[in-house]
This record gives C-alpha cells, structure tokens and sequence, in this order.
C-alpha cells in the first residue's frame, strides 16, 4: 500500500518536473543568447539556459524512482 502511494507521488513529481522544463527551457529553447539568457518582453521574466538542465535531471531522477518503485512493487507482489 505504502509503495503504490510513494510510486503515485513519484510519478506526479515526474509530471511536475517535465511541465517545469518544458515551460523553463524547452519552450524558450532557440531563444537564449550567448550568455544563456532569453528575456521575455510579454511578461518581463528572464528565462536561464541552466535551469533546463536541473529540471530534466530531476525529472529523470523522480522517473527513475518511479520505475524503481513499480519494480519493488511487482517483486513483492510475487
């Protein structure tokens, strides 16, 4: 029980961090200049080249624990 709750939290934080690095970098990815910049003028914010780095990094990490997770899971279901 305890497993399938902390996998569905896992998942969801995967979910989360991918939206993260879509609406951070993916987005604005052609966008940035030399210095890893791109400045949006509709809203006014400044978007950084490293934080799609950090982002794809943990949503990568919370995929992972998430499959680690369904393994865990499926094995002590045998």
């Amino acid at each position: 029980m305890i497993r399938t709750i902390v996998s569905a939290i896992l998942l969801g934080l995967t979910v989360a961090f991918g939206y993260f690095y879509y609406v951070q970098y993916f987005k604005w990815r052609k966008c940035f200049n030399e210095l890893g910049r791109c400045y949006d003028a509709e809203t006014g914010v400044v978007y950084l080249e490293q934080s799609g780095a950090i982002w794809l990094s943990l949503a990568v990490l919370a995929f992972g624990a998430t499959l680690y997770q369904a393994w865990r899971l499926r094995q002590s279901a045998r």
